[in-house]
This record gives C-alpha cells, structure tokens and sequence, in this order.
C-alpha cells in the first residue's frame, strides 16, 4: 500500500522499496574474465537498484552453470524461496534473459511460475514491462538468446574436435595416471596436452597386475578383491576419494591406457552414445601394453555371471570351465557318489545329461583325480618342455618374420610417396615465392590436395609404426625357465591358483570316450613367454588355437 505524509498545504505520496533477488551468472571462466564476471554484473545490478531505490535482500550466485536448461543448483533454490508462502522479495534482477535463461520455451515457464507467486523478473539491460507489445519482444529476444547459445555451442564443439586432432587435452576430468602439462601457448590460450604421472601410473599397473596375475600367491584377483586391497593398502583415486567396484571397473576397460583418449564419445546432455563416425581419438601416452589390455578384457568377459557362472571361475574344482562333453558340448560338472565301504568318489559328468536326461546326451563320466592328472601331466611332459616351447615358438616367429617383411616394404613404400608429396609441395611454394606462378584458385585447391595426402601418409605410417611387432628370437634359457616355472604351478599350490594358470593356456579340454583332447593357443604361450618376469606373478589369458600333437592320446 502507499503511504502518505500529510502537511500544510502538501502531501507526498511514498512507493514501498521492492525488495531484490539479485541473480549472478557465468557459464564458464573465460567468461569469469571477461566484462560478464561476477563482480562486474554485481556492480551494475547493484547500481541499476541503487537508481531506482530498491533493496538488495538476497543474492543467488551460479559461477559456472549453463543456461540452456534448469540443472542449476542456485537456480533452483532460487525459485524455490521465490515461491514460497512468505514472499520474501518481490523482483528477480539479473543482467540480461540470457544470465536467466537461454531456451525460450523454459524462460517462458519460468515466468508464469514466477508471476503465479506475485514476484517479476527484471533485465538491467533489456527493460520490459508487461504490455502486449513488450512481452513480444521479451519473447523475441529469448529466441534470439536460445539460437546464439545454440550457434555458440556449435562452434565450441568445432573448435574443441580440431583441438583433439591436434592432440591437445580440452579439459575434461584427467584419467588416473595422467596429469594436464602445458605445451604452448597461442596468444591468451594455453594448449595442454596429457602426460603420464609416474606415481599414479604405478598405481594403473599395480591394478592390472592384480587383475591379470595376483600377487604371486593367490593367482589373479577379482574386481572386488582388488578394491578391498588398494583401499587397506591406503591407495586413492584422483579425487582422493575410496576406490569402488565401479571405477575399478572403468579403469580396467579405458582405452586411455593403451594410449587412445577418445573425445566427443557421448552427448554431454544425454549422455547417450555417438556413433563411431564422430569419436575422435587424441594419442597419449601409453602406461599399459596392448596385449595385456586385452587379456583384461577376455577375462572380464569370461568373469561376466551372465556369461560364466562364478563357482566356474572361482570354484575349488580344477577343470570346471575347462572340461566339455565331446558329444554335446555341455560344461563337465561334479558328480559325487558314495561306494559301500562308505567312501565319497567325486566325478566329472556331462551337465546336458545330468540335467535333462539321456535325451539331451548319452552322457559320460570321468573320475575328477583321473581326469585331473591326464590333464596336468600329460600338460607338463609333452607341452611344457624345451623342444615342445621351441617348436611352437620357432614356427610363430618364422610368420611374424615374414609379417615384418611385407610391413617393412609397405612403410619404404609410403615413405617414399610421402618424400614426392614433400618436395611436389616445396616446388609449388618455390613457384609462388619466385612469381613464376600466381596463387589463383587451381593452385591453392592442388596444394590442399597435396597436404590431405601428406597427411594421410603421415598417419598411416605412424599407424604402421605403433602396432607393428618385430620378430624376436627367445634364448633358450628363458624357454626353459617358462617350462619349468608352468610345470610348477599347474601342478601344486591351491586349486584357484593351479587354475588360475590352467586357464591361462587352456581353452577346452574336451572329454571323450576315448581320447582327451586338450585345445589352446600358441599366441598364448608366445605371449606368456615374451612376458617374461611379468608371467612370473601370475597368469594371462588368451585365444585359440593349439592342440596337442596328434601322435599322442591327448
């Protein structure tokens, strides 16, 4: 209500003080820099109050928050106290709509919200009040900020991809192992690039380790396991938060350690997926091997319950996983079975028979310490030794010699036709340079034409360098020790470890009536043997295929 001071001859009416919500807002620091700081928008409201003798009472500040949508936490107490039976201030003052929304639909919401509780909404820069007319333009300028922020945002993001091309970090979260390092600037902008971070790369490897090999002791740890260790043992993630299974998990499938940070994988909003097309891959540092990457995702594969149950990896018994029925292919499973005199006799049987009767499988059974011991000694005496190991590896690095040799000539091939794309591109510019050529349109698409295909040598031939494998020949005395070291751990120890390593070079053993016939990889022993002291603390697993020798009952 107005009151009034009555005098003499005069009466002077008074207006109430509206009482302010000052609303402060940057999307980023760039803009923290900039003439939309917060201390800078502060001002102005508090100067733009000040001339028309309101009072700031309270002040809701969002110093890095996008306007695009209502996931602002200020924002949300903000319209929250703006609604509440009290009414605790009358206007909502922000420097312009667009420090209050960007989406025209949303601003439009937001201010019949608003309205319903008596509380208005008032721009510094953009003075409307309610007329027909007025409320027009307030709609046309959200349309106008909405189409801005979304033209801003296109940019960014092109700007961001050439920024990942050129190998540059866009200053997402830091992975675990690495750390931000700057590497140039170019004017006010600094360029940062990731480097590995000799203490927390450790920390990457010492997982992995557990993860594939255990600790010498136990064979390889699980997820959970490992966490309930790097938590004792005081470890900590980037945030210096407690690790859990999730980011374990995580870090145990980023590609970021193999030295492939993808960036532009998923919609920052929805969080759904791009496609493949969109990714692109910004080369860093590696801190794991490739190989062993990929053993970690075979055997988080295998580990899966909808794929394996966990009593087959985790189980006290040494074949389970392992052994199928030849006829039906059905997992072999214990069976137990009492004799007269009162002893337990423990069977592996075909589990399609078991289950479902002689109409699924005939079925089989083989005594477990028979089949157990076929496995491991015939394992130990005819795979595991020197000349067995030398064979198999003496044949993988006659291919891998004359894989290298084809590489070889394709990388003398490209780099010579990147030499002639050199020197075609250096004449041109000679040309320019001397005037006896203009720079006319034909020109300049012929030297872009030039530099695509000096690019696309360039990658290919960096491609062609990061996966190529040399042939190397192993000493004998590493074969040996190998053999000697896996004849030791399949056969004694606990069941979980002796499997552990089973596991390892094993794919099936396939139980007939007859014969057992034991299937694996010679990539696998190849791998385990290049892995040298690696191997020692445990095991990996890998693909198919090798048998045993066809002259034997294996």
């Amino acid at each position: 209500m107005n009151k009034s001071i009555r005098g003499k001859n005069v009466e002077i009416d008074l207006a109430p003080t509206l009482r302010v919500a000052a609303y402060l807002r940057v999307s980023t620091g760039r803009q923290a820099d900039s003439d939309l700081s917060i201390p800078d928008q502060r001002k102005q409201i508090s100067g733009f109050c000040t001339s028309k003798v309101w009072q700031i009472v309270e002040e809701f500040v969002e110093s890095g928050a996008s306007a695009t949508d209502d996931t602002r936490p200020e924002f949300q107490r903000m319209i929250e106290r703006a609604t509440d039976g009290d009414h605790p201030f009358d206007v909502i003052v922000v420097h312009s709509y667009s420090r209050f929304f960007r989406d025209s639909f949303q601003l439009e919401f937001y201010l019949r919200r608003l309205a319903k509780a008596g509380v208005r909404l008032v721009s510094i820069t953009q003075e409307l009040n309610d007329d027909p007319a007025q409320v027009m333009m307030r709609q046309v300028i959200a349309l106008f900020d909405e189409y801005q922020s979304k033209e801003n945002a296109k940019h960014v993001l092109r700007a961001m991809k050439e920024n990942a091309r050129q190998g540059f970090h866009n200053g997402s979260p830091v992975p675990l192992g690495y750390r931000a390092v700057e590497v140039e600037r170019r004017g006010t902008k600094i360029k940062k690039k990731l480097e590995i971070d000799p203490v927390d790369a450790e920390t990457i490897r010492y997982i992995y380790k557990l993860y594939l090999y255990g600790d010498g002791k136990s064979g390889p740890l699980g997820i959970k396991e490992i966490v309930k260790r790097l938590n004792g043992e005081g470890y900590r993630t980037k945030r210096n938060s407690r690790f859990g299974v999730g980011t374990l998990h995580a870090i145990l499938t980023n590609r970021v350690y193999i030295g492939e940070w993808v960036f532009n994988r998923r919609d920052s909003k929805t969080f759904k997926d791009k496609p493949v097309t969109e990714h692109i891959m910004v080369p860093v540092p590696a801190i794991i091997e490739r190989s062993e990457f990929d053993n970690v995702q075979q055997t988080l594969r295998q580990r899966n319950p909808r794929v394996t149950p966990p009593r087959v990896t985790t189980g006290p018994i040494l074949l389970t996983g392992l052994a199928i029925c030849a006829t039906c292919g059905g997992g072999m499973t214990l069976r137990t079975g009492t004799s007269r005199s009162g002893k337990i006799h423990r069977y592996y049987t075909c589990s399609n028979a078991a289950r479902a009767g002689k109409s699924a499988c005939k079925g089989r059974s083989i005594r477990m310490d028979t089949l157990d011991t076929l496995v491991v000694e015939n394992l130990s005496e005819r795979l595991f030794t020197s000349e067995r190991l030398a064979d198999i590896l003496s044949a993988i690095s006659a291919n891998r010699a004359a894989k290298s040799a084809e590489v070889d000539q394709r990388v003398i091939r490209l780099q010579s036709e990147l030499t002639d794309t050199e020197t075609r591109l250096k004449r041109i510019y000679s040309m320019v340079e001397d005037g006896s050529a203009e720079m006319d349109d034909i020109l300049h698409e012929r030297i872009t034409s030039l530099k695509l295909d000096r690019d696309r040598l360039m990658t290919s031939l960096e491609r062609i360098r990061t996966h190529a494998v040399p042939a190397t020949d192993i000493p004998p005395a590493v074969i040996e020790e190998f053999g000697r070291m896996m004849r030791e751990n399949i056969s004694t120890g606990e069941i979980p470890f002796r499997k552990a390593y089973l596991k390892s070079v094993v794919d099936q053993v396939i139980v007939d009536d007859k014969q057992i016939r034991i299937i694996g990889s010679k990539r696998t022993i190849e791998s385990a043997v290049f892995g040298g002291k690696k191997f020692s603390h445990g095991v990996r697993s890998f693909e198919r295929k090798w048998r045993a020798r066809k002259d034997s009952n294996l």
